[in-house]
């Protein structure tokens, strides 16, 4: 980049629900000729939970390949610079299709443009649900101030990859949900030795017909507690109810989150029978 402008980042509230709402995306379009070294830099001096950069041309598919950077370090995926990043490339290129090859897979895109502005959805790579082993859950539990018995006996804890790695946890009881605390750089401890690159993913079940979902997504990184919303944790978060066979697929659900960090966001998930998740939301420019 010797001799040339930086290129521009754009500024992006995804998953917004209201004014004031939606998690905080830096978008780079053109990204190709910056270094790692310059990725995190501008990671870290944003300060958001993540930036995208889009690191080739738009191929004759329109697709291109992405990385995305936290304050800390490259993580493999991020649902809500991906849809940020959507609702750039649509503003850019045209609503439609777009495919982004990212260091967890190729990710599908689709974008539509709405008197409300534009939506852009993402289907997530193959998930995988795996057991949590009993140490690491007692070890997990204690950081977050709860113990097994505020947890729901029908939902048990479980690791769900669907780009990332997010322990699942749903608490019975919404005043555990929204009261407990927890203990951030021991937490960041915990992520970092268990190769979380996600977020530890809370959940309370405020209803089951239709299912919606209050999440919070605890991400300790840099000034960062919890993220106001978290696409690949929706996506997560489908493959595991699915694989508990809480819902009947074909299945959407809601998931509303970041009202613990006064940040009103809303994600809307779609479950088929097989394959990747599909995570709906909308992405606004903000100066």
């Amino acid at each position: 980049m010797t001799g040339t402008a930086f290129p521009e980042v754009l500024h992006l509230a995804a998953f917004a629900d209201g004014p004031g709402g939606g998690n905080m995306a830096g978008v780079v379009l053109e990204a190709a000729g910056l270094s790692d070294e310059q990725m995190l830099r501008t990671a870290r001096e944003l300060g958001y939970s993540e930036t995208a950069f889009v690191t080739t041309a738009l191929d004759a598919n329109r697709g291109a390949r992405i990385r995305y950077f936290s304050p800390g370090a490259e993580v493999p995926f991020c649902g809500h610079a991906t849809v940020a990043t959507a609702v750039a490339l649509a503003e850019k290129y045209g609503p439609g299709a777009f495919s982004l090859l990212t260091s967890a897979g190729e990710i599908v895109l689709e974008t539509t443009e709405s008197a409300q502005g534009m939506t852009a959805s993402f289907t997530s790579v193959e998930p995988a649900v795996t057991e949590i082993s009993p140490p690491v859950l007692e070890r997990l539990l204690a950081l977050l101030s709860l113990d097994a018995n505020q947890l729901h006996p029908d939902y048990p804890a479980k690791l769900a990859f669907a780009g990332n790695t997010h322990p699942v946890i749903v608490v019975h009881e919404k005043e555990a949900f929204d009261g407990f605390d927890f203990d951030a750089p021991g937490l960041r401890i915990l992520m970092d030795e268990q190769g979380w690159a996600g977020t530890v993913t809370v959940l309370w079940v405020a209803s089951t017909e239709p299912m919606e979902l209050e999440a919070r997504n605890l991400f300790p990184v840099g000034e960062i507690r919890e993220d106001p919303a978290t696409g690949s944790a929706a996506a997560s978060t489908g493959a595991y109810l699915r694989t508990l066979k809480a819902v009947q697929t074909p299945s959407t659900l809601v998931i509303r989150q970041g009202q613990h960090v006064g940040r009103s966001c809303i994600l809307h998930v779609s479950i088929p029978a097989e394959g990747g998740i599909t995570v709906t939301g909308t992405a606004t420019h903000v100066l």
